[in-house]
């Protein structure tokens, strides 16, 4: 038996896009996001699983960040570290904290939680920050067993 290194899955150097923020281009971010995943070679549960978490994000920016009059924007941002596919979902609107009781809803940060390595969020007068990290196979290539 040989030990030989399996080559090492695409990256993504960085990928950069914005939306309107309109509960219609969510199946358009959905989509999109989707064809920049193809590079990485993830299994069809781990595409789910990184399209879910992004779509809790920006559904969370696109219903929470801006008012009922007021037009804005979702961007993300998507780039690989070693071993790590990293998503930014950024909004430029006011930070609305969650209602005691709110009408629908109310899961997609602990879905986020679920679905991602780590999940961390930022706010300010900026906006809103979802950094989403999810592991991948590694940069250098995992040993895989060959018969001789």
């Amino acid at each position: 038996m040989e030990l030989s290194r399996r080559p090492a899955p695409g990256h993504v150097e960085f990928v950069h896009r914005s939306w309107p923020a309109d509960p219609n281009q969510l199946a358009v971010i959905r989509r999109e996001l989707s064809t920049w995943l193809a590079p990485l070679q993830l299994t069809e549960v781990e595409v789910a699983d990184v399209v879910l978490a992004v779509d809790e994000a920006a559904a969370n920016a696109v219903r929470h960040a801006y008012g009922p009059d007021e037009a804005g924007i979702v961007e993300l941002t998507l780039w690989t570290e070693e071993g790590t596919l990293c998503i930014e979902v950024v909004d430029h609107g006011s930070w609305r904290p969650p209602s005691d009781r709110p009408a629908e809803g109310g899961r997609g940060i602990p879905l986020m939680n679920h679905m991602s390595e780590s999940v961390l969020i930022r706010f300010d007068d900026r906006g809103s920050r979802v950094l989403l990290r999810h592991r991948i196979p590694g940069g250098d290539g995992e040993l895989e067993h060959e018969e001789a």
